[in-house]
């Protein structure tokens, strides 16, 4: 695509990439951080390193012209790439150029794989012809592992895929889900979502908690460690919380807005310097506490920072 045609079709847009990849030499390419031999020997490194071998670099790194030397780029994204090639003794490599040379920002925006998309990506590359053992090849895994990921969904229903499409969810996490009922597998999934926690043990918790009615099979329902007694009264807990957790819910809109109006009024009154006065000699301790409610940033407590 032509820069005539990207300016047409983008208007006033500010392009994260320019429009087209270049090929560089790797010697080009300043490294913004160092690969220690720990980060070689570990189990990412390897995995990317059996990848290129296998079908090349993928996703190109990501790098940005250096302001003082127009002819070397520093590299935001792929410093593991980069390094796997320059231990295969590749010379160069096709990268994408941003138009913003802070590596913060850039690392901070990327969306990285979820298990999902993972599952997904295998099911893709399957259907193209490749075969498990070359996927297992490619990201260095045990062929038992892709099997895995291949079924990851299987006994899952459509609705809860949908609600954890985009998370990190640990896998194993799904090998529970598949003994609940559909009806079940979308309550659970919408408490991990609301409590951001998606570990093997929160789902077990969950698992725990859920009636027998609501599994697949009622006598599946049994825990190491836990008897049938324990597991009854964290049902009833759990049913009660998740009672509250309703109410909580139902008022949790109404209570939002009433604590912003409160918080911008006071935040107008602290624009008084006389208030200020005021305050500061006869209540310290309630000016000191209108200040902190003013720099909250939400209702976590957090402060506003410059």
């Amino acid at each position: 695509m032509s820069r005539v045609l990207s300016a047409k079709v983008f208007g006033d847009i500010k392009m994260g990439f320019d429009m087209d990849t270049v090929n560089l030499k790797l010697d080009d390419i300043a490294s913004l951080k160092i690969i220690t031999p720990a980060v070689r020997d570990g189990d990412k490194f390897k995995q990317i390193a059996a990848s290129i071998r296998e079908i090349g670099v993928i996703e190109p790194p990501v790098v940005a012209p250096r302001k003082r030397a127009q002819d070397k780029y520093l590299l935001l994204d792929g410093h593991l790439r980069i390094e796997a090639l320059k231990m295969m003794g590749e010379r160069e490599v096709t990268c994408l150029v941003s138009t913003d040379d802070e590596a913060f920002t850039y690392n901070k925006h990327i969306s990285r794989l979820s298990t999902i998309q993972e599952h997904r990506m295998i099911l893709q590359a399957i259907k193209r012809g490749v075969s498990e053992e070359k996927i297992a090849s490619a990201l260095n895994l045990h062929v038992g592992n892709i099997v895995r990921k291949r079924t990851l969904l299987e006994g899952i229903c459509p609705e809860a895929v949908e609600l954890l499409k985009d998370k990190m969810v640990a896998s194993n996490v799904f090998k529970i889900m598949r003994r609940m009922k559909a009806v079940r597998q979308i309550e659970a999934a919408t408490l991990m979502n609301d409590a951001n926690i998606y570990s093997f043990s929160y789902i077990q918790a969950l698992f725990v908690a859920t009636p027998k009615a609501q599994l697949v099979n009622e006598k599946q329902k049994k825990v190491k460690g836990l008897d049938e007694e324990q597991m009854a009264r964290m049902e009833s807990e759990m049913g009660s919380l998740k009672g509250e957790y309703r109410l909580i819910e139902d008022s949790y809109g109404p209570n939002v807005l009433t604590l912003t109006i409160a918080r911008t009024y006071l935040s107008t009154l602290l624009e008084n310097a006389r208030v200020i006065k005021y305050l500061a000699q006869h209540h310290p301790e309630f000016l000191t506490q209108f200040q902190k409610i003013v720099d909250m940033t939400s209702l976590g407590g957090g402060e506003a920072t410059s």
